[in-house]
């Protein structure tokens, strides 16, 4: 995913959207009848067919008029786009913002050009995972980041703690929470050309990032233009990109072997175990400075206990919590993610085992309801990612 300059993204289409007439959009964002927090794409999504289902607190569309399996199908064949504004976009500021950051984060902040971005993990004191967010180097001293919806009050309190120990010894650093801001994502192979055609910034200039494995870019826009960023997109499209909800977003994200916060990666799994040792900066791993970093340096060094790794299996789709065991009959691991692929039309699994039994090609058994089934551990991605990288 194209993600490094959503920040100058979003204020290049914000900008052209403004220039447009717009009728007045009634919004349900904060209705007195519901505890769920909704986006500004609330009543959008329901006027699409959009099925609304809880999740961390806000009502979000699960799926559409088609089904998961065809809307996952269809973001990998055309293109997708997800309302994403549950999540919690931040901005910090300041001349001593990055260090500040890498207090905290296992990413080569300072390393990073104005306008990329990169994913990275906040750390405990214990070395594990409080959790993951996409951060985005927009000068020197403004890093824009995206949290967890589900982590939301965690990681604010977390960065907010630390923060008043860091100014507290003279550092500058402040923040601002974007809760006046959407996040929409948009991915597939038609992201690019689609998008291209809303903004005069060059969009073979951005590059990587991680959401479903497919090319794509998400855009922080102030609320009141998210629905017509929305439609623009869609009409653009032609009717190829379709909105697309929480149900294939997770398969998409499983095809691709991505973790999910609070399944895949917890605050007693570290970077190392989780498979995500390429997001630890090499600076970081020579200098340290992260909170937990003797742990992390020390598995590194060493290597970990347990590895996340993918699955094969039979018979009934594995999920969260299924036990893995070895040809024996003895535990070696369990399931964090799992279910059917419909791009692969096949079983897929991810989770952890004993370093030493995750080799690629391992013959397992995995539990489901009690039954063990045949299954072999495989590398990942299951579907191959299509980043874009400029020529």
């Amino acid at each position: 995913m194209r993600g490094g300059s959503l920040w100058q993204l979003g204020q290049s289409i914000t900008r052209r959207l403004a220039q447009s007439d717009k009728k007045a959009l009634s919004r349900r964002c904060f209705s007195s009848d519901a505890d769920l927090k909704k986006t500004a794409l609330y009543d959008f999504h329901v006027a699409h067919g959009g099925k609304m289902v809880p999740f961390a607190g806000w009502s979000m569309p699960i799926q559409y008029k088609d089904s998961i399996m065809d809307s996952t199908v269809n973001c990998r064949v055309n293109g997708s786009l997800f309302d994403v504004a549950h999540m919690c976009g931040l901005s910090l500021k300041g001349k001593d913002c990055v260090p500040f950051l890498e207090t905290l984060v296992v990413a080569d902040v300072a390393g990073l050009a104005p306008g990329t971005g990169s994913l990275t993990v906040f750390t405990n004191e214990k070395g594990g995972a409080i959790d993951d967010s996409v951060i985005t180097k927009v000068t020197d001293e403004h890093i824009y980041l995206v949290v967890n919806a589900g982590c939301r009050d965690k990681d604010l309190a977390h960065i907010e703690e630390h923060m008043k120990a860091f100014k507290s010894k003279g550092g500058d650093v402040s923040w601002h929470i974007h809760d006046e801001r959407s996040l929409l994502a948009l991915q597939g192979p038609l992201a690019a050309p689609v998008l291209q055609h809303l903004t005069k910034e060059d969009l073979s200039k951005l590059y990587f990032g991680q959401y479903t494995g497919e090319d794509g870019f998400e855009i922080s826009v102030p609320s009141e233009h998210a629905v017509d960023l929305a439609k623009a997109i869609l009409e653009k499209s032609e009717g190829k990109v379709r909105l697309t909800g929480l149900g294939a977003r997770d398969s998409l994200r499983l095809e691709a072997g991505l973790c999910l916060y609070g399944n895949d990666m917890e605050q007693h799994i570290s970077p190392v175990e989780a498979g995500l040792t390429w997001a630890i900066g090499k600076r970081r791993r020579a200098e340290g400075g992260f909170l937990g970093a003797d742990v992390i340096l020390k598995q590194l060094q060493d290597g970990p206990t347990i590895r996340r790794v993918g699955f094969f299996s039979s018979g009934p789709p594995a999920r969260s919590h299924s036990e893995v065991h070895d040809e024996s009959g003895n535990k070696i691991g369990e399931i964090t993610s799992g279910g059917f692929s419909p791009n692969l039309k096949k079983n897929i699994a991810m989770g952890y085992v004993k370093s030493g039994q995750h080799k690629n090609g391992t013959k397992v058994k995995i539990l489901v309801r009690g039954k063990p089934y045949e299954g072999n551990i495989t590398k990942m991605p299951f579907v191959a990612t299509k980043y874009y990288k400029p020529s």
